[in-house]
């Protein structure tokens, strides 16, 4: 039996918890100006909800989803992405009743079955945002603006947003034919996956990885050049908006996305100082997917943002360091009586709101001391047996190893003043 976890995921150990959790405050923070509201959808769903949302002729559906039958012959899958089943939970809890615009944000794993690579994992976890009921292209505009608006937040200003439009149902029929046409003499040329979607599904051939497949597709006709004009006039003020807000875009004919429910808007963000895997995240709009999963006709738009990505970036610019809140009390206890007061103690400065430890290894004061060094505490609480005897501790100041004795009587309120000063002295730098 081989210990090790499997292929394609990684453990997060405790150094690198302070990332995630700082990553993650953020992002619920962001999303909080931007009125969204936390949705938490299972890590699984009946595999329709994501064959018929995703689309049956994806990458994702055909090739990367973690399926299986349960106890009661269901046919499950992992969660690919996270859209679908929001918008499962949307039609199921009737949410549209609730309210006719839904703004929307998740934070959990998503599973794939696909090659790993720095900052991509089979189970990887997304920042997602879907706001629900509102055709209006500022709505669009929302959704990347919040999301330039996070990565801003760690010091990422390097950003590009590539856009592009797919149209709707009513005009992109006539480029679904222009793609057949200029495609169908090259077909001894592209892969035998994009030959078997050639006819069912072209525009996923825009999509294809395969160097050679790509080489065949740089002077195809552009989606922009048949959009209707409703769907022109929308892709125009999306960019007027962006405009407005500052945000820089560059357009990207080539750009469709993975996903089979996009409709008009797509969008993927890069950051540019990362070299040839520079995406960061990506989105668009989905004006027809509720409609297909069973629900009423109602627009949406949304984005799948990758944490380890993400995290990865940080690390490798240097732009931003996660603030790791240190330890406030260390107790030392000299003796198995003064060890009685310290587990004593330590649960009552616990319960007043300070995060406390103590020795749980038997070692002895001098062993203690530096275990209190190394746990980064601003203070060592000293319990030895004539402070007992006086109802008193020795506080001792790991920074600058002053001490003085405080009152059992008033513990809390006297280690909080002094914790405080510490940390007002350290952000001010003395």
């Amino acid at each position: 039996m081989e210990v090790a976890a499997p292929r394609g995921t990684q453990d997060i150990l405790p150094e690198s918890a302070a990332w995630w959790q700082q990553v993650e405050a953020a992002a619920r923070e962001i999303a909080r100006r931007f009125n969204f509201k936390e949705i938490r959808t299972p890590m699984f769903e009946h595999t329709e909800v994501f064959a018929r949302g995703v689309g049956e002729t994806t990458d994702i559906v055909e090739k990367e989803m973690y399926t299986f039958m349960d106890k009661g012959g269901r046919s499950l899958t992992l969660r690919p992405e996270g859209t679908a089943g929001v918008v499962r939970a949307y039609i199921e809890h009737k949410m549209h009743g609730v309210s006719p615009l839904q703004k929307l944000y998740y934070i959990g794993p998503a599973f794939r079955y696909e090659r790993p690579q720095a900052g991509r994992y089979r189970q990887h976890h997304q920042f997602g945002l879907e706001l629900l009921g509102s055709a209006d292209p500022a709505a669009d505009t929302e959704i990347i603006g919040l999301t330039i608006a996070f990565y801003r937040h760690f010091g990422l200003k390097d950003l590009e947003v590539r856009l592009n439009s797919i149209g709707c149902p009513s005009c992109r029929p006539q480029y679904r034919e222009a793609l057949i046409s200029k495609l169908k003499s090259r077909k001894d040329t592209l892969c035998t996956t994009c030959n078997e979607r050639l006819d069912r599904n072209p525009l996923r051939l825009l999509d294809c990885k395969n160097p050679d497949c790509q080489a065949q597709m740089k002077d195809l006709p552009k989606t922009v050049d048949f959009l209707c004009p409703e769907c022109r006039e929308h892709f125009e003020k999306v960019r007027r908006y962006l405009e407005l807000n500052g945000i820089k875009y560059v357009l990207d004919s080539t750009l469709v996305r993975g996903l089979d429910y996009y409709t008009r808007t797509v969008f993927e963000i890069v950051y540019r100082g990362l070299g040839a895997q520079d995406a960061m995240c990506g989105g668009g709009r989905y004006d027809g997917l509720i409609e297909t999963l069973g629900g009423p006709p109602t627009p949406g738009v949304g984005v799948g943002i990758g944490l380890e990505r993400l995290i990865l970036t940080l690390e490798k610019q240097k732009v931003f360091q996660p603030q790791i809140k240190p330890l406030d009390v260390f107790i030392v206890a000299c003796g198995e009586k003064e060890r009685e007061h310290a587990v004593d103690l330590a649960f009552r400065l616990r319960l007043y709101g300070l995060s406390v430890d103590f020795d749980i290894l038997g070692r002895g004061m001098k062993a203690q001391l530096k275990a209190a060094d190394r746990s980064g505490a601003i203070v060592a609480v000293i319990i030895g047996e004539e402070e007992l005897q006086n109802e008193e501790v020795v506080v001792k100041i790991m920074q600058s190893g002053t001490q003085q004795n405080v009152p059992l009587l008033d513990i809390e309120t006297a280690l909080t003043s002094i914790i405080m000063c510490q940390q007002t002295a350290r952000r001010s730098g003395n």
